[in-house]
């Protein structure tokens, strides 16, 4: 079943760049390079660095906010654009639980970032890169909010605030496409709401617009100046949610090409090829991935083991090719202890599917029952308690 859901926070987070001067120095452009190839501990470092140099820029803040998040996202397996796509809901996904360290530093990053901003707004209230600012500084929180409070409501209020500063911004600089991202993010999600959320944003005065939320981020990566990577990465979340996938792997081939190291775009392209009944392409960028970490390429040596087969058993399971997604399921849950909550918990749940569709529903009991303790939280979990009563059974769930 393919769900709409569409996460708000994480896809309501846009880069941000800070002043000209911030922005294109070394130390900034070295960060954002490490940022987009995963490397998030080597970016906070020149974003911190920057910080120095550059102690009133309030986006250099964000910056180190938005590395932090991303790197609990990445550990916590919850990078892939299936979370947002429609195809696996984000709500599948177990809450995340960064340390009180990582916390008390993520508070303090963005507690900074936005009394800079506001402080800058009172003396001028149309100071458009204090407005910039602000509002990424909300999208932050909003991702914050969805993410590791659960907190949907709270979720929507900052990304609509969010929405709010950057409208102001491209009222005040009509020619500002950076700031258009946020925009045609947050029409695009809320025209995909609920429509008992969707009133929500309605009360707030935004009534949504998909399509033409769409266009606004498309303009954004060809028009944009800072934000056009940001765009072709959203495009790409949204293609595969609206089953565009032609669309997607363009965009997936350029940012491969500026950032080769980020294992994920060629995770993304593997499913995109895979959706469009390509089965050869898929697995061989699968097979990439193997080989690069094999060879020890910067940036894919580290990429766990059980990624990779969960992805290339993913592929067999939608080919019906049980036997060997069976055999790669059993390599990622080998050793649980490794594994994050997202992969384990659905690992777990789709070797209970293999066993079923293989008419072995004790066997498929088990794993469901693994599923369920391995993160009783996750929807996968509830989805595995439905199963042990049920069997599953292909088309009744993705």
């Amino acid at each position: 079943m393919r769900r709409l859901t569409l996460a708000l926070g994480l896809v309501l987070t846009v880069a941000a760049f800070g002043a000209v001067k911030a922005a294109d120095d070394p130390r900034m452009v070295s960060g954002w390079d490490h940022f987009y190839n995963l490397e998030f501990d080597a970016a906070m470092a020149d974003f911190a660095a920057a910080s120095k140099a550059y102690p009133q820029d309030a986006d250099i803040h964000n910056n180190i906010a938005q590395a932090l998040l991303y790197r609990e996202m990445l550990r916590n397996g919850a990078l892939e654009s299936e979370l947002v796509s429609g195809v696996d809901s984000f709500l599948r996904k177990p809450k995340m639980n960064p340390t009180p360290e990582e916390q008390k530093r993520f508070d303090y990053e963005l507690n900074r970032a936005i009394s800079m901003a506001q402080a800058a707004l009172q003396k001028n209230p149309n100071d458009v890169t204090a407005l910039y600012s602000l509002g990424v500084s909300y999208g932050l929180r909003s991702n914050y909010n969805f993410l590791v409070r659960k907190a949907w409501r709270d979720s929507l209020r900052d990304a609509t605030e969010a929405s709010k500063m950057h409208n102001r911004v491209t009222a005040l600089q009509p020619g500002n496409y950076d700031a258009r991202l946020t925009q045609g993010i947050h029409e695009f999600v809320v025209g995909s709401l609920p429509w008992h959320l969707r009133t929500l944003g309605f009360l707030m005065g935004f009534h949504g617009d998909k399509e033409g939320g769409l266009r606004t981020i498309q303009d954004v990566a060809k028009k944009g100046e800072r934000n056009r990577v940001d765009a072709e990465i959203v495009l790409c979340v949204l293609y595969r949610r609206e089953q565009r996938y032609k669309d997607a792997i363009p965009l997936l081939n350029d940012l491969l090409r500026r950032y080769p190291r980020d294992y994920l775009f060629e995770f993304e392209k593997a499913q995109m090829y895979s959706a469009l009944g390509n089965k050869k392409e898929a697995l061989a960028a699968i097979e990439r991935v193997a080989e690069l970490k094999e060879s020890g390429a910067a940036g894919f040596s580290a990429v766990p083991w059980e990624k990779i087969y969960y992805q290339e058993a993913n592929i067999q399971f939608w080919y019906n090719d049980l036997d060997a997604a069976l055999a790669n399921m059993k390599k990622v849950t080998s050793d649980p202890k490794d594994l994050d909550l997202s992969t384990g918990v659905l690992a777990y749940m789709r070797q209970g599917q293999i066993h079923d569709l293989q008419h072995k529903h004790d066997l498929a009991i088990a794993d469901y029952k693994q599923a369920i303790a391995f993160a009783p939280e996750a929807e996968a979990a509830k989805e595995s308690e439905r199963y042990i009563r049920e069997p599953y059974r292909r088309g009744k769930a993705s």
